[in-house]
């Protein structure tokens, strides 16, 4: 099995400090350190969406707490010590690399891969050893099923039908004050998350009277997608979406301002909400529609994305950075308030919520988040539920590119 690991003690650099020291401190029988694992695609087309969403916010978490003595269970201090697998973008790697966390290197808690199709294979996996499974960058209209089945199991992202009943509301919206037409090409990545969200659109859509005049879907890691754009240039849409992940957001980006495919409405999947979609389009970000947002006037967005940038040397995106974010500190104080590294102890506390987070006071699973937001202004911010504080007026009709040459 070729998995790349690395183990990180009390701080990313000092492992060997790290161990002399907690065994002086708390002694032989005491337990030295709390042992999170997790596999994470560092390899292979889901590598930029961990290396956004995921990696950085765990890295981050455990050197904050170990910087700042620990994880404070009872009346002791234990510093977090890292088992960490490469899952090669493969449900395969990620299920091999879970069992060895499991049965091998025997760690107190698993943090979640990244994607969809991968939460999926490993979630059995977890909940047939008691490890809760809080899956930060999953969309599955299955969530309140798997909730119920593994009632240790956290899938914050939601449903594909909220993402996608929410865009098709307001689609009707401006297909009623008369600002779009009825007709929507529609694109997914073949893989879990594209197949749920674009089940989900097709039924939302049609419901309100779109037509659905392309409606394919193209496989992970594709690089063909000139044709697609092509194919749907002539087709007088004024709305195009895809539902896609980010090799294949950048992708179908990039060819739609080279072929000047300019509708109204541009959804692009996840990646757009990244820091790079930005810094690779410049100006042509703006008006450019996705899943997630961000209200970075609320000062503890604002803190969470100035530590990011300090640690990282980059922003993390406005969407599932943000839940992660809240999901560990939800852990943290899980740990905290059961004064115990029992998972039994902490699986309790986590399912009763009422933590103090970014996003408020939650419970992993907790859907208080932006499902629809656009870059305006060089920010990707919430459009959409229009009932949440704080919600932007929609830039219409998205500007046409000025970029490509």
């Amino acid at each position: 099995m070729q998995i790349s690991k690395r183990l990180r003690i009390a701080t990313l650099t000092a492992a060997t400090t790290a161990l002399m020291s907690t065994a002086t401190l708390f002694g032989a029988n005491a337990q030295e350190t709390y042992r999170i694992g997790y596999a994470i695609s560092k390899t292979g087309p889901g590598a930029p969406g961990a290396a956004t969403s995921t990696t950085p916010n765990y890295e981050m978490w455990v050197k904050e707490i170990n910087d700042a003595g620990g994880l404070k269970v009872g009346d002791k201090q234990i510093p977090i010590e890292v088992v960490e697998y490469d899952d090669r973008s493969s449900s395969e790697e990620a299920v091999r690399a879970i069992e060895r966390l499991i049965n091998q290197d025997k760690v107190d808690f698993i943090l979640s891969p990244w994607g969809t199709g991968i939460n999926l294979a490993v979630a059995p996996i977890l909940d047939r050893a008691g490890y809760a499974h809080i899956a930060g960058t999953a969309v599955t209209d299955k969530a309140p099923q798997l909730a119920k089945r593994w009632t240790n199991s956290y899938w914050l992202l939601g449903t594909g039908e909220q993402y996608a009943v929410e865009l098709a509301e307001f689609l009707k919206g401006l297909k009623d004050d008369g600002k779009i037409n009825d007709k929507v090409a529609m694109i997914a990545v073949a893989d879990g998350f594209g197949i749920e969200l674009s089940k989900a659109g097709r039924e939302a859509l049609e419901d309100r009277d779109f037509e659905l005049v392309y409606d394919k879907t193209y496989p992970l890691g594709s690089q063909d997608l000139a044709t697609i754009v092509n194919e749907i240039k002539s087709l007088g849409v004024d709305t195009f979406v895809a539902f896609s992940y980010p090799p294949g957001t950048l992708g179908l980006t990039e060819q739609s301002r080279i072929l000047k495919f300019n509708p109204k409405v541009f959804y692009a999947g996840v990646g757009t909400a990244f820091p790079l979609y930005k810094n690779r389009f410049g100006d042509d970000a703006q008006g450019v529609i996705s899943l997630g947002g961000a209200s970075e006037n609320d000062p503890k967005i604002a803190d969470y994305i100035e530590r990011h940038v300090a640690f990282a040397g980059r922003e993390p995106d406005r969407w599932a950075s943000i839940v992660n974010w809240a999901s560990l500190q939800s852990l943290q104080q899980a740990i905290e308030r059961a004064g115990s590294t029992e998972r039994e102890a902490v699986n309790a506390e986590l399912a009763k919520g009422g933590f103090d987070t970014i996003l408020g006071t939650y419970k992993p699973g907790d859907q208080n988040f932006w499902q629809v937001g656009q870059w305006q202004d060089g920010k990707f911010v919430g459009i959409a539920p229009t009932s949440m504080e704080g919600a932007q007026d929609l830039v219409f009709p998205k500007p046409d590119w000025n970029g490509a040459q």
